[in-house]
């Protein structure tokens, strides 16, 4: 039973794993993002679940994210169900500015500013959720409109590139709201008798453009009745046209989950 789970899990993450080694590897991050989360049936249909995140970055060197959440589902049918959340999230910003963007100018991609700060950022969600299975093998597709706003925010000084030195003027970023479909597929395996559960899926983020996309592999161990413990690879691939300036990232998942 343990070489067939193995074969499977490699099986699972050859093509994310090929995915993630094709970007330079000189320009990827590193972190950890763990997650605790207890979800509460309400009935054969409902549950709602709260969750409480935490990011690393920086090769894990430095606070990323913290967040807490509240969401909710309901089993339309046994093949098809939706959901609804709130996040309240406080994040690290890395922000540079340049002094052109235009590639005919001397001064093109030369750095002008640079700014750190933590801002808080609330976000909603109203996902549909589609599953299929075939013997053991279970197929999913989540479709997740999320939007994110972060409100206006007030900074001391940046680093002055020029001057080499911080400038010691306020600078005020103002309030931005984002609309983002988050398309998420898919797979794993599920066998009755088996405390653990591989998976693997791909999940997009689009804006009107495809800004990032997710190469996830995981396993997730029921340890004792109505918990579980779950690790993951993930790669974030953040080069498409991602405004946060982040950069693209290998990430060790941990999570924890009890259900009542």
């Amino acid at each position: 039973m343990k070489k067939q789970l193995f074969i499977t899990l490699a099986l699972l993450a050859a093509p994310l794993l090929a995915s993630a080694q094709s970007e330079p590897k000189t320009s990827d991050d590193f972190g950890i993002w763990t997650d605790i989360s207890a979800e509460k049936k309400l009935s054969k249909k409902a549950s709602v679940e709260i969750e409480a995140e935490y990011r690393t970055a920086n090769n894990a060197n430095q606070n990323s994210r913290w967040s807490m959440g509240l969401s909710g589902e309901y089993k339309l049918t046994k093949w098809l169900k939706v959901g609804a959340g709130y996040t309240f999230l406080y994040n690290h910003n890395d922000k540079y500015t340049y002094h052109d963007e235009d590639p005919n100018k001397a001064n093109y991609g030369k750095l002008n500013k640079y700014a750190s700060y933590w801002g808080p950022r609330h976000r909603v969600n109203v996902d549909v959720t589609g599953a299929v299975g075939l013997g053991n093998w279970k197929f999913d597709l989540r479709e997740r409109w999320q939007y994110t706003y972060r409100p206006e925010k007030t900074i001391d000084e940046r680093y002055d590139f020029d001057d080499e030195d911080w400038d010691g003027k306020q600078k005020t970023y103002s309030g931005k709201g984002k609309n983002t479909l988050r398309s998420r597929l898919q797979v794993s395996y599920d066998k009755k008798g088996l405390d653990v559960e591989p998976y693997a899926n791909v999940e997009l983020y689009n804006a009107w453009s495809v800004e990032k996309v997710r190469y996830t592999v995981g396993l997730d161990w029921k340890i004792v009745k109505g918990q579980t413990l779950g690790v993951y690879y993930r790669y974030q691939d953040n080069s498409k046209d991602d405004d946060d300036n982040d950069r693209n990232m290998h990430i060790l998942g941990l999570s924890y989950k009890v259900k009542f």
